[in-house]
């Protein structure tokens, strides 16, 4: 039981890191004086979910799941 807790609490450190650099690699969401000209109808912005970003949003969330998921089960495994 010990060294499945060491290998989870392994894992919470490496997700921490990991999604503390995801988003701050992010771009800010203040789009500027760009939306009211319509810029916003481009070809980037219809396919964010293919762009850099999207992928970024993408694997945010999905360590987000993973890292409130592995912080309830050393929770529960603390009792």
């Amino acid at each position: 039981m010990a060294v499945l807790k060491t290998i989870l609490i392994v894992a919470f450190i490496l997700i921490s890191i990991g999604l503390t650099v995801i988003v701050l690699m992010q771009e800010g969401k203040s789009a500027g004086l760009g939306t009211i000209s319509g810029a916003a109808d481009t070809y980037w912005g219809k396919n964010k979910g293919r762009s850099k970003e999207g992928v970024l949003v993408k694997a945010t969330r999905l360590m987000v799941a993973l890292f409130l998921i592995i912080a309830a089960v050393l929770n529960i495994g603390s009792f």
